[in-house]
């Protein structure tokens, strides 16, 4: 049942009810078929190109044997990193700058993407484990620590950002010294992986994404309400009834998971987790970030970045990382003469 009233329009289906927003439902849409575009038309480019029709084809299985195992064993893989990659990173920076009521609190600035860093290039240097696995466990054991040197009797925005810069920067220092010890060799599969990358993506990367993803989304649109209430601050939200360090706990722990397996799939890719969420609130206007469009936003910059990337240096292919840092410093210096 639809319902307008004091300018607003709210929605009733049995015990689910909100307000219909219909601007950000127009750019979800414009969002989503950006998104789309780099996504076919990068599976179109490469050594040997495919034309978009034939792309399709291919991934039902149909038309020359080659192209099939083109596009379904290296193209199709490549593009869903970036998909779901973006969209992870896009959900956790709306998640931690909503939580944190601050437009620089990002993955990649509070340390998760760092510790993903300093256990993958520990393991490349001396050996063990393999980089999905120990991406994940890096970034959430840095997300754990952030949190728990945070804590004083609950913990705020601003002291969560700074325990978080201040583990990034240890993380890095020890990278840096895992770096010197490393062979030759391993520094440069290290220095690939640290980059962002989606080169030579495979399903073993995408599948975990993709299942943590279906689990995680749905908890993060859930819990979307109370991360609204802790935009008013800890004392009203408290007093609005929302359960305040279980849902600063709740939250971080989504955002935290989404972006050390984002990071475990494509790499530590810079400023995604910072810029789209920046970018959706925006283009809908709302006092927010709203997760699933900041998800949205996620992907397309992702996405882009890399058909940028192999266009500048088609026979180096330049990884995606190396392109969103440089549209994410200036965004970072903007936000930080704005604060």
């Amino acid at each position: 049942m639809l319902t307008r009233a004091h300018g607003r329009t709210t929605f009733q289906v049995g015990p689910v009810s909100g307000v219909l927003r219909p601007r950000m439902i127009l750019v979800g849409a414009a969002l989503l078929v950006v998104t789309l575009a780099p996504f076919c038309y990068g599976m179109t480019i490469g050594s040997f190109p495919i034309s978009l029709p034939g792309v399709v084809r291919a991934m039902f299985g149909a038309g020359d044997p080659g192209a099939v195992y083109i596009v379904r064993d290296l193209r199709l893989p490549r593009a869903l990193a970036g998909l779901l990659a973006g969209l992870a990173f896009g959900m956790a920076g709306a998640i931690f700058q909503t939580v944190t009521r601050n437009p620089l609190a990002s993955p990649d600035i509070v340390g998760v993407n760092a510790g993903a860093a300093a256990l993958v290039v520990a393991g490349i240097t001396f050996g063990f484990g393999s980089a999905t696995v120990l991406g994940v466990i890096g970034g959430l054991g840095a997300g754990l620590l952030v949190y728990v040197l945070s804590w004083r009797r609950g913990t705020t925005g601003y002291r969560f950002i700074l325990v978080g810069v201040g583990v990034a920067a240890m993380c890095a220092s020890i990278t840096d010294f895992l770096m010197t010890k490393a062979q030759v060799f391993e520094a440069q599969r290290a220095m690939g992986w640290l980059v962002g990358s989606l080169n030579d993506r495979d399903w073993s990367q995408v599948q975990p994404l993709a299942i943590v993803l279906a689990v995680l989304t749905p908890v993060a649109v859930f819990l979307g309400p109370w991360a609204r209430q802790l935009q008013l601050g800890d004392e009203v939200a408290l007093g609005l009834g929302t359960p305040v360090r279980a849902a600063h706990l709740a939250l971080l722990v989504t955002g935290v998971g989404m972006a050390a397996f984002a990071t475990a799939s494509a790499g530590p890719v810079l400023f995604v987790a910072l810029v789209a969420p920046q970018i959706a609130q925006r283009l809908t206007g709302m006092a927010w970030p709203p997760v699933l469009v900041s998800g949205l936003t996620g992907s397309a910059v992702i996405l882009a970045a890399d058909v940028v990337g192999r266009h500048i240096l088609p026979s180096a292919q330049l990884p995606v990382g190396v392109v969103t840092g440089a549209l994410g410093a200036p965004v970072l210096l903007w936000l930080l003469t704005r604060r």
